[in-house]
């Protein structure tokens, strides 16, 4: 596997593996998703196993051509030994990677090691640094790489959590991190990953539009000005078009959300947010007046930039209720968009 452009933290849910399918091959190609499997703490045995091995299977089926990672990483002990044997029998057909991590249980980071050691397939390494720098993670990488067969080539995947206007240290945490990671080994993927989009709430959105800045691809340009000589080959990532609290919801209850969503769209420089109803008689108009507001923006890229261009497009211009989606709908679009636009922005230029 060659180093991707990017790595988007996707929820393995069907908003998102619905939005990876949405995307154009040429985006499929540049990027390596790292899916996130839904907590399923507290369930019965039989019933946990049956919604691991079906979450791992879900995110097979949008893989049969391009690698992933997939990562259990709220689970608990007993999630943890259902996940590795669907993992390692998946990993058989797939090109789907395993994950682990410094603060991981002994048995789980053994069992990781050894399905990376049967199926060839590189293991990554999932640091995560929420805050400060912890030298006791080193330690536990230079670990997992002692114990790593040395045939099996290694990722790391260096994740910040929320990276949020508040973290003014985000980076200088981050450059102690890599200082201290990025010469334990020739790292095949070196991936910074941080969560720049806000929590979604109502009073974020209270008067229907809000922007909030990029802060995580404001970070990732801030460590570019630093002179390492590692920069140039990590790999920039994010949450998608999803917070760092907000890719931790588990399944769905069937209970219902709130009664509003949010129309999402990505710019160069700041998250654009719309509340909209998901119900009431009005519903189908004010989505539609939402979107008009995004594609009126100076930075709306045209109905032909993605999937979700066209979507928003469809929207703000239709008639009637049909073609306003839902809640997940509007999720799944952002992610197409967004998607697309970090690899677009990521994409190196070429001529003039």
């Amino acid at each position: 596997m060659s180093a991707p452009l990017y790595v988007p933290v996707l929820p393995a849910r069907p908003h998102a593996r619905t939005a990876y399918q949405q995307l154009s091959p040429s985006v499929q190609r540049a990027l390596v998703p790292l899916w996130n499997l839904p907590s399923r703490a507290g369930r019965p045995p039989d019933v946990l196993a049956a919604g691991v091995q079906r979450d791992v299977l879900d995110v097979s089926k949008v893989h049969r051509h391009h690698p992933a990672w997939v990562d259990a990483p709220f689970a608990d002990e007993d999630h943890l030994a259902a996940l590795a044997p669907v993992l390692s029998a998946v990993a058989e057909v797939s090109p789907l990677r395993p994950v682990t991590g410094p603060e991981r249980p002994r048995h789980h980071q053994a069992t990781t090691l050894e399905s990376a050691r049967r199926t060839g397939s590189g293991l990554a390494i999932r640091v995560m640094v929420p805050g400060e720098w912890d030298d006791a993670l080193g330690h536990g990488v230079r670990d997992l790489l002692a114990r790593l067969d040395p045939a099996v080539e290694a990722d790391l995947l260096l994740d910040l959590g929320a990276v949020r206007a508040d973290r003014t240290d985000a980076a200088k945490e981050a450059l102690r991190a890599l200082d201290a990671l990025m010469p334990l080994t020739p790292w095949r993927t070196a991936a910074v990953l941080g969560g720049g989009f806000p929590d979604v709430t109502a009073e974020l959105v209270e008067y229907g539009r809000a922007e909030e800045p990029r802060t995580d691809w404001h970070l990732w340009h801030e460590l570019h000005r630093s002179p390492r000589s590692y920069l140039g080959r990590l790999v920039y990532g994010d949450y998608g078009a999803d917070s760092a609290r907000g890719i931790t919801r588990g399944p769905s209850s069937g209970t219902g959300g709130p009664p509003w969503g949010v129309l999402r769209y990505t710019t160069g420089d700041s998250f654009v947010l719309v509340k909209v109803p998901t119900g009431g008689e009005c519903r189908a108009a004010a989505v539609r007046a939402g979107a008009r507001e995004l594609v009126a923006l100076p930075e709306f890229r045209g109905a032909a930039a993605s999937a979700a261009e066209t979507w928003l497009r469809d929207c703000a211009r239709g008639q009637g209720p049909k073609g306003t989606g839902t809640a997940a709908t509007w999720l799944q679009q952002a992610n197409v968009q967004h998607l697309t636009y970090a690899v677009r922005s990521l994409t190196p230029r070429t001529g003039p």
